[in-house]
């Protein structure tokens, strides 16, 4: 089988490379695209996986620079298909692959938990023979949306196939030992963060000022620094940065995949961000994981609040959290082997997923 993998985010990578390594391992032809996006390149290569280079996302400023991408990425996409020649297609949420697809009459099965990304949905939506998302997704995506009994993120943080690994947090310089801090400073320059914006300088500074009380503070970022921050950069190589959230006492951050995956891994986290929150950052609340703030004030306290509780707490909501959910890696590529069949297996009933779950 020829699988062709779209990956537009640096999470995308996460996402489907444990996927692409047990089907190059099965025998399958599988070509990676990917979009220039922060650190997804130094990920791709981390991992050495060889891959065709999509652009940055944009030409030019603003809305009509992401649309032209649109347009030129899908002029791109047309090339690769008839060079590699997919017979199915695998991405997060990708309108230039969707397009594609539907053109050639390829499948293309895609997956996606932001539901304000609703600019973006327009662009794939009517174009994808599957919509997959987490149970949590709350909008409805017509008649080839199937809901997984996962979340995103369980792709690589799932506890069948990440191991956290003390070795590498004490390599990159962080002692596992004392409490600390990690912060996430994103670009915002996304389809939805359009009209958004995060903490400004000053904010991030007395903030990090605050968490520094409690214990060391390291910081990652997708723009450049102030000079008074840059001390506090993590030192550790970006396909390794979960085994830091794995280790940390508290994580504060604009970036929701990030709090997200602290849910996974038991580490408490507190979202900075104006936008509502995603379904699968709802349940992260609803377990007690979570704290979605964008008051300054709000956010001081509540890194009082998390310092005064045990990290061992954490480590169990997150156990419970995670109890009953699916190994995804394993049920994409059940899926996709078996596809059309697995497809119309699913809509007859959900509930045949159930076979991927593991006993925790």
């Amino acid at each position: 089988m020829r699988i062709l993998v779209d990956t537009a985010h640096p999470a995308n990578v996460h996402y489907f490379k444990n996927f692409i390594f047990v089907m190059k391992q099965k025998g399958h032809k599988v070509h990676i695209t990917a979009r220039d996006k922060d650190i997804s390149f130094s990920l791709l290569e981390a991992l050495n996986l060889p891959y065709y280079n999509m652009g940055t996302g944009s030409l030019g400023k603003g809305t009509l620079g992401k649309i032209l991408y649109v347009i030129y990425a899908d002029f791109l996409m047309f090339i690769q298909f008839i060079k590699f020649r997919p017979d199915i297609v695998i991405s997060f949420s990708s309108s230039y692959t969707a397009h594609n697809c539907f053109l050639f009459r390829i499948p293309h099965i895609t997956f996606e938990d932001t539901e304000h990304a609703t600019m973006n949905m327009l662009l794939y939506k009517p174009f994808s023979d599957m919509i997959i998302t987490p149970n949590s997704f709350y909008k409805d995506m017509g008649k080839n949306h199937f809901k997984m009994d996962a979340y995103m993120e369980l792709f690589y943080l799932h506890p069948q196939v990440f191991k956290p690994s003390r070795e590498i947090v004490e390599n990159a310089s962080i002692d596992i030992n004392k409490p600390f801090t990690l912060f996430r400073f994103v670009s915002w320059g996304a389809f939805h963060d359009i009209g958004q914006k995060g903490l400004t300088v000053d904010e991030k500074i007395l903030l990090v000022e605050k968490a520094s009380k409690y214990g060391n503070v390291y910081i990652s970022s997708e723009g450049e620094l102030p000079e008074s921050l840059k001390k506090y950069q993590v030192k550790v190589a970006p396909i390794d940065i979960h085994h830091v959230l794995y280790f940390a006492n508290l994580y504060v951050g604009e970036g929701g995949t990030m709090a997200s995956e602290c849910a996974m891994l038991g580490t408490p986290s507190i979202y900075v961000n104006s936008l509502p929150l995603m379904g699968y950052l709802k349940d992260a609340q609803r377990a007690g994981l979570l704290y979605h703030l964008d008051n300054y004030d709000k956010i001081l306290s509540k890194i009082d609040f998390l310092f005064q509780q045990p990290k061992s707490h954490f480590k169990s909501l997150s156990k419970d959290f995670l109890s009953d959910r699916i190994e995804p890696t394993s049920f994409l590529v059940w899926l996709v082997e078996e596809y059309p069949e697995s497809k119309n297996k699913l809509r007859k009933d959900s509930t045949y997923q159930n076979i991927f779950k593991t006993k925790s």
